[in-house]
């Protein structure tokens, strides 16, 4: 039997000869290896160099590789965070001729960990809870595509913050099933794994002393199904908006927003029943929002200010004909940014005079805005929209608040 590289990139088979498939993985010299920490794994896991590249190989039987080969190729077209599949080595035989078992190779995923890795560490509870955030939103957009993980763990799951965001990539397939869609029962039966292992994996690190002693094992495993089951309530009832009622889709952003979940992309449908939305999830790291804003506006603001702001630039980008999330001849978020700057931010606050709004900054001005436009259409049931909110703040709302700052008569 002759080596064999089966890969989609035509690149990769030549970078990959260089490699001893002759030799068992768990012997391969030092000279080829990468020093990378690694979870637990029942199978033989080395991580690798390939020209410039960084692998990881795992040892596996024929059948489970291009089966995992091909479950994380289709993760890819789906858009799920997950390791990028490069090739499955077959036909691998010692030095003496006895055959070896076969090899997957994924792509090493630049400046990530393992979650247990990162459990291992001092880092404190309240990151802690974020990271398990994270992993409930891989859950979720797993499940929403159809996937059923069937071993989600510490172990299977990387962890890399990007740019202030938390994600969570998975990294090993081999119990996964792809469905068209997903039952409960198959939903229930994937998040009970994950509960589990995470909680036994958890127990090994506390066992050993390498967990933050204010962490409960069985808490943690507990607390993801929690947040999984918030988010994807959140996520997947269905809702049409009618024309005018814009709030409603601001609710659900408060929503998500009160989990503890930002919006990284937000969908609009439209039709002649209404507008149908589908919303993606974040994590954040503290002050992302403000650094945001900046790179996008250039405005300088508070952290919940900018929030609220950047919440209302990604509802009127999605109302915009040019705005394509993923499509490279559409709009980038930079040019339709400055285009909410120019044409709806600039406007609105010029439209409180100078003289009544005072002291305060133009962000605050607008956030202030927006949260009296928030109550007035849910007072109203219907979008009252930005003029008449301005109308509404400037007669109503703004003299009661110049009159509480203004200092009392001494006499």
């Amino acid at each position: 039997m002759a080596l064999q590289i089966s890969a989609t990139n035509p690149e990769h088979p030549a970078l990959l000869l260089e490699l001893p498939w002759d030799t068992a993985l768990e012997e391969w010299p030092e000279e080829f290896l990468v020093p990378l920490p690694r979870g637990i794994s029942r199978h033989v896991v080395r991580y690798a160099r390939a020209g410039d590249e960084v692998i990881a190989v795992k040892e596996l039987a024929q059948r489970p590789a291009l089966r995992e080969y091909e479950l994380l190729r289709d993760l890819d077209r789906l858009g799920i965070p997950a390791v990028d599949p490069l090739a499955v080595v077959t036909g691998r035989l010692d030095a003496a001729g006895a055959p070896l078992e076969p090899a997957l190779v994924t792509r090493h995923l630049g400046g990530s960990m393992p979650y247990r890795s990162m459990f291992e560490t001092t880092m404190r509870p309240a990151t802690m809870h974020r990271l398990m955030d994270a992993l409930a939103v891989l859950l979720v957009r797993l499940h929403l595509a159809g996937f059923a993980w069937g071993d989600c763990s510490l172990s299977n799951t990387l962890f890399r913050r990007d740019a202030g965001a938390y994600a969570a990539y998975l990294v090993d397939a081999e119990t996964g099933e792809l469905h068209p869609r997903l039952s409960p029962g198959q939903r229930e039966y994937d998040l009970d794994l994950a509960r589990v292992n995470i909680s036994g994996e958890l127990l090994d690190l506390e066992a050993a002393g390498a967990l933050h002693p204010a962490v409960d094992p069985i808490g943690f495993g507990q607390e993801i199904c929690a947040r999984y089951d918030g988010l994807w309530q959140e996520l997947t009832r269905t809702s049409v908006y009618p024309a005018g009622k814009h709030h409603y889709m601001e609710r659900r952003i408060r929503r998500l927003n009160d989990l503890g979940f930002d919006v990284a992309e937000m969908q609009i449908e439209h039709s002649s029943h209404g507008d149908a939305v589908t919303f993606v999830p974040k994590v954040v790291d503290a002050g992302h929002h403000q650094r945001q804003l900046l790179r996008l506006t250039g405005l300088d603001t508070e952290e919940n200010q900018a929030r609220r702001l950047l919440n209302d630039l990604e509802s009127w980008m999605a109302t915009q004909s040019d705005y394509a999330p993923g499509d490279p001849l559409a709009a980038r978020p930079e040019v339709l940014a400055h285009r909410w700057v120019r044409d709806v931010f600039r406007p609105t606050v010029r439209a409180v005079p100078l003289e009544v709004r005072g002291a305060m900054d133009p962000a605050e001005i607008y956030h202030e805005l927006l949260e009296h436009r928030w109550y007035l259409s849910e007072r109203a049931q219907h979008d009252i929209g930005l003029d008449r909110a301005v109308a509404d703040y400037v007669a109503n709302i703004l003299p009661k608040a110049r009159d509480t700052l203004e200092p009392t008569d001494p006499e």
